[in-house]
């Protein structure tokens, strides 16, 4: 008798773009896990209905996209110490109790996209963020876990900034500015920005950018980004984009599930080639 393989989704409005049954399906084939992995569209309204749906049809676990991080975090029955903070959730599981559990994938996958694949040391480092969304909440705990110099948050509405830095003030040296008053150069700059979607680039000075800043944008495509582009203009030396930090993140959500670690390195040069 054929025992059915474990069930895992994706939810998300839209969702049929996901590359996330493509990754963990090479994460399964790799590491000789039997699971099967689909898109599932929610409609706006009826997230919670979904995902009762889902762990009553024996699912094993879901990842939660657009626009759904938010209401999967006030749905979790228990969360992670880092799920706490972000205020967003991208992967659910129940344990053996029933509980319905929340993480937050996202932050640690940029972390050790640019630690473990980038080789780039954040301890000690002079961090520039750019930008004060639920991106760049769900980075800050484990950005700040790494010890570095400082992070300054950047925004173009400063008060948001300020709000995240009185979250995180306690986890770490961290401030607010708005982009027009970034003073000195830095290790790392990270647009947590959606600027990149939409071809602009936020006002920042060039001076934020020396010839050993790493620069890392979260967006990822077929091709540099507008950001990416205008860093190289400006001297970077290491322009990257967040497609690595797209596997990690996955990683981190099928290690949560199966207490498997997958290998990224591979899995993330074949997802480039299928963008290619």
């Amino acid at each position: 008798m054929t025992v059915p393989a474990d069930h895992y989704a994706v939810m998300g409005n839209p969702i049929a773009h996901s590359k996330s049954p493509l990754i963990h399906t090479l994460f399964a084939e790799q590491t000789g896990q039997s699971l099967r992995y689909e898109t599932i569209l929610v409609e706006q309204t009826e997230f919670p209905e979904a995902v009762t749906r889902f762990f009553a049809e024996c699912g094993s676990g879901l990842n939660i996209t657009l626009p759904f991080k938010e209401e999967a975090w006030a749905l979790a029955n228990r969360l992670t110490n880092r799920a706490k903070l972000a205020g967003a959730v991208n992967t659910l599981w129940k344990d053996k109790n029933g509980m319905l559990w929340g993480d937050t994938t996202d932050g640690i996958g940029l972390v050790r996209d640019l630690v473990h694949n980038h080789q780039k040391t954040i301890t000690g480092s002079r961090v520039l963020v750019l930008g004060a969304g639920g991106a760049v909440r769900g980075l800050l705990e484990p950005l700040l876990a790494e010890n570095p110099e400082e992070v300054v948050i950047a925004n173009r509405t400063v008060s948001r900034a300020q709000n995240l830095v009185d979250i995180f003030k306690t986890h770490g040296v961290i401030s607010a500015c708005g982009y027009l008053d970034i003073e000195g150069s830095f290790d790392i700059v990270i647009n947590g920005t959606s600027s990149s979607l939409h071809g602009v680039i936020p006002p920042i000075p060039s001076s934020v950018i020396n010839p050993n800043t790493v620069v890392y944008d979260m967006m990822y495509g077929d091709q540099d980004t507008i950001f990416m582009e205008w860093a190289k203009r400006e001297g970077a030396q290491r322009v990257v984009d967040g497609l690595g930090m797209l596997v990690e993140q996955a990683a981190e959500s099928f290690y949560i599930w199966r207490r498997v670690r997958p290998e990224t390195e591979d899995v993330t040069k074949e997802i480039r080639h299928y963008l290619l």
